[in-house]
């Protein structure tokens, strides 16, 4: 890779964020299992939750009802996502002391480019480390960081020494680093995705290397390039402050296939609640929900409604999936995969705030 578009960036990622601002303003939560999200007696999901929780292997975007199964004695608590915009907002303060290329990802992580940044002895790591000794002293709040040269292996390394902990690769360590990464580890690669690559016979990113952008792209489609760009070390995406956000979405592929209609609808709204949280993670609202279907053999299929105003409120979930499958064949045919995605996206800055009351549960 040419120096001249070495950069030096960081990655910022909050520890367990919405489950450690609850933990932080009420003492009774600290050091126990403690959920952020729908309530255990209803189909709502986990928005997050602590690492004491964590432990039992509940995680995000689970159904609230198993986390509850996983763990009887864990705490559930209703999103404050109002709370948690302004810390994030004081966050990003402390971000913009260091340098004015900062974008933020979602509410709990952000990128920083520090690549002309002076101070620290020019060290992308020095600034990270002072950065999250700042946001502990004023938020009383962890967060790990991760710093490289591009924005994948910077996504990546903040997760090494998670919680409260930092990670560098420098150019030097990334070829070989990218190599010796395990597929399941590489962002934007999840379980699904993982089987099918090792089905394939890639369990490592040195065995990713081995493909073609051709033979990539006729497994993964448009992602099988961006499969090939990172693993050949060629991520020049630059740090946008302005970044925009078309869609947001959630998607589940089985291990078996479905065929029972409602369980296949209760799944879409568990997946619409689920793509709901993100966006008010990303600060943003949404005009037009799309559901997408694959059936068993593997034909794929797109449902999309959109409506006059915003979506902010989750209730609304049932209403839509319930037009939406309508027009599709769920009640006759098998399901491999289902997925729900927002779009026509705008900031929540300037359109009315999303209702809280009953985010991630539908009674």
């Amino acid at each position: 890779m040419s120096t001249e578009l070495l950069r030096k960036i960081i990655h910022i990622d909050m520890d367990a964020f919405f489950a450690a601002v609850e933990q932080r303003d009420f003492p009774q939560y600290r050091n126990k299992p403690l959920i952020v999200g729908g309530l255990p007696n209803s189909r709502g999901v986990v928005a997050t939750c602590s690492y004491e929780a964590r432990a039992f292997g509940i995680h995000s975007v689970m159904p609230s009802s198993k986390a509850y199964r996983l763990c009887p004695s864990a705490i559930f608590v209703k999103p404050r996502f109002a709370v948690y915009r302004a810390v994030s907002e004081q966050i990003r303060e402390i971000f913009r002391e260091y340098t004015d290329l900062v974008e933020p990802a979602s509410l709990d992580e952000a990128y920083l480019d520090v690549t002309t940044v002076q101070d620290f002895q020019q060290s992308a790591t020095l600034i990270a480390q002072d950065i999250t000794q700042k946001i502990k002293q004023r938020t009383q709040l962890t967060a790990s960081a991760g710093i490289s040269y591009n924005k994948f292996l910077a996504k990546i390394a903040s997760d090494i020494n998670k919680p409260n902990g930092f990670y560098t690769i420098t150019p030097e360590q990334g070829p070989t680093f990218i190599k010796q990464l395990p597929i399941g580890k590489f962002h934007g690669i999840g379980r699904a995705t993982e089987k099918k690559m090792h089905a394939l016979g890639i369990h490592t990113g040195k065995e990713l290397t081995m493909l073609s952008k051709e033979q990539l792209q006729s497994h993964f489609g448009k992602t099988g390039l961006h499969y090939f760009h990172i693993a050949n070390n060629q991520d020049n995406r630059p740090v946008r402050p302005h970044r925009l956000t078309k869609s947001v979405g959630v998607e589940q592929t089985f291990s078996k296939d479905i065929s029972d209609p409602i369980l296949i609808e209760q799944t879409i709204n568990r997946l619409f609640l689920a793509a709901f949280a993100k966006l008010q993670t990303k600060e943003l609202t949404a005009m037009t929900v799309t559901i997408k279907v694959k059936y068993e053999n593997f034909e794929q299929i797109t449902r999309s409604k959109t409506i006059l105003d915003r979506i902010t409120d989750p209730s609304l979930g049932p209403y839509i999936i319930a037009e939406l499958t309508k027009k599709t064949a769920i009640s006759q045919r098998k399901v491999r995969l289902l997925g729900v995605t927002f779009s026509s996206l705008e900031s929540t800055i300037t359109s009315p705030r999303p209702k809280q009351l009953d985010l991630f549960q539908l009674n």
